[in-house]
C-alpha cells in the first residue's frame, strides 16, 4: 500500500517554471514512480518516472529538455521540476506508483494514484 499526495500546481506565465512535488508513504520499497497529466478532453498520458530504489529516469519525448525528475529518500518525495512551461503544459499532473520494472508509460501500470495537482500556463 502507498499513499501518495501532490502539491505545487499552480498559475505561471509561459516560459516559467514550476515545481511540483509527490510526497510518497506506506511501502515504497521496490516501486517507480510516474508522474501522468490528464488535460480537459483528453486522455491521461505519461510524462517521467523515477525508480524509487536506484533513481532510473524515464521522460516522454515531449518533455525531454524541460522537466525533469528527482527524488529526496530522506523526505520520501518525487519532484517534477518543470522549466521553459508552454501553454500545452495546462493539464492535471498526477503522481502513480507501480511495482512493474517493465511496464511504466500507461495509466494501468501503476496501482496507487495521488489526488492530482492543476498546473494552468497562461499565454
Amino acid at each position: 500500500q502507498v499513499q501518495l499526495v501532490e502539491s505545487g500546481g499552480g498559475l505561471v506565465q509561459a516560459g516559467g517554471s514550476l515545481r511540483l512535488s509527490c510526497a510518497a508513504s506506506g511501502r515504497t520499497r521496490r516501486t517507480a514512480l510516474g508522474w501522468f497529466r490528464q488535460a480537459p478532453g483528453k486522455e491521461r498520458e505519461f510524462v517521467a518516472r523515477i525508480t524509487w530504489n536506484d533513481g532510473i529516469i524515464t521522460f516522454a519525448d515531449s518533455v525531454k529538455g524541460r522537466f525533469f525528475i528527482s527524488r529526496d529518500n530522506a523526505k520520501s518525495t518525487v519532484y517534477l521540476q518543470m522549466k521553459n512551461l508552454e501553454v500545452e503544459d495546462t493539464a492535471v499532473y498526477y503522481c502513480a506508483a507501480t511495482r512493474s520494472g517493465v511496464y511504466y508509460r500507461s495509466p494501468d501500470d501503476y496501482d496507487y494514484w495521488g489526488q492530482g495537482t492543476q498546473v494552468t500556463v497562461s499565454s
